[in-house]
């Protein structure tokens, strides 16, 4: 299985680990309120533990579960720390009406942690076009991307200790229509479908 650190202990870093602890991985918090920390590693249980801010994590696999304007500065901040780590950026950088993003470019917040990430670290985009619910109670496709192919594998082999399927959508590039498949997953909640209980994916049909 997987070594896992969240740098973040919010409800996306909570959800994520405890699938992630019934799955079978090692697991690790970071937050800058360590209190926080402490109580979501007692919480996530499993051997979960806490560890301290700007520290080398543990894990391999390094899980940004902060708001999207926090990610670039915290990759930034910890830096060196990061070197060698698998970085995957969850955010989703939607504009005040959550009808386009944040960034006016044709760019992504993971792309930026890239430009900020230490030599040898790989950055990929992941569960970004998931409502938390689904993710709690539902199996979703999970779509990723990146320029790494083994960080890829990498994250993939976590992805399926979750019980859900990765789906590689290509190079780093594509995060920024990932974060799009992120906003059109937000109108569909408040149009078509009306909800938030559902999630986009894949069905493959035979020829």
């Amino acid at each position: 299985m997987s070594s896992i650190t969240f740098i973040g202990a919010g409800n996306m870093a909570r959800t994520i680990g405890t699938l992630a602890v019934a799955g079978g991985n090692t697991i690790e918090v970071m937050a800058r309120d360590q209190s926080k920390a402490d109580a979501l590693a007692k919480a996530l249980g499993g051997g979960a533990t806490a560890g301290k801010w700007g520290a080398v994590p543990a894990g391999d696999i390094v899980i940004t579960a902060v708001l999207y304007a926090g990610v670039v500065p915290v990759v930034a901040e910890y830096g060196d720390a990061l070197a060698g780590k698998v970085i995957v950026d969850i955010s989703n950088p939607f504009n005040a009406a959550f009808d386009g993003l944040a960034h006016g470019e044709e760019t992504s917040i993971a792309r930026e942690v890239a430009k900020v990430a230490p030599a040898g670290a790989a950055v990929v985009k992941a569960f970004n076009t998931i409502f938390r619910g689904v993710l709690e109670n539902g199996r979703p496709n999970v779509f990723i991307a990146g320029d790494n192919a083994q960080a890829k594998a990498d994250v993939a082999t976590f992805i399926e200790s979750l019980g859900l399927r990765p789906l590689d959508v290509g190079g780093l590039k594509m995060a920024h229509w990932l974060e799009g498949m992120g906003v059109v997953t937000v109108g569909l909640a408040g149009n078509g479908v009306g909800h938030g209980d559902f999630a986009l994916g894949v069905n493959e049909t035979a020829g």
